[in-house]
């Protein structure tokens, strides 16, 4: 995935009408998260499972999918919580499929199919949503 493929969103809060009343102001929030985290979570998850189960069933670019991860972490431009967030989504897809499964097997081929279409589905989408 392009690092620019998905830009990160600037928020800008206005607090005048806080300080002309006199209000004071609310508690920082923690950074607005995009509209398209969820389906990044997901692909986060899907190549958790994917770097897990391409490895059992011998696929030599089994790497590939964490460095795809680690990518997708930097080009977000993510703190601390939300890095966070991205690996435990991964970790979740990896430890799903490895607590499950120890050898590979048709059911395992067949996830392997359709993670990779849904994954090509959600990049396609947010490409078309938000790509340059």
């Amino acid at each position: 995935m392009r690092r620019h493929l998905l830009p990160a969103l600037a928020v800008v809060v206005s607090l005048a009408p806080l300080v002309a009343t006199g209000q004071t102001a609310p508690p920082p929030a923690g950074p607005q998260r995009p509209a398209y985290e969820p389906q990044l979570l997901r692909l986060s998850e899907l190549m958790g499972a994917l770097h897990y189960l391409r490895a059992l069933c011998g696929f030599a670019d089994a790497p590939v999918w964490r460095d795809k991860m680690n990518e997708l972490i930097d080009g977000q431009g993510l703190d601390q919580a939300g890095k966070e967030r991205y690996a435990g989504a991964f970790n979740r897809g990896y430890r799903t499929y490895s607590e499950t499964y120890r050898g590979c097997n048709e059911a395992a081929a067949k996830v392997i199919r359709d993670y990779l279409a849904e994954s090509g589905a959600i990049i396609k989408d947010l490409d078309s949503r938000y790509g340059r």
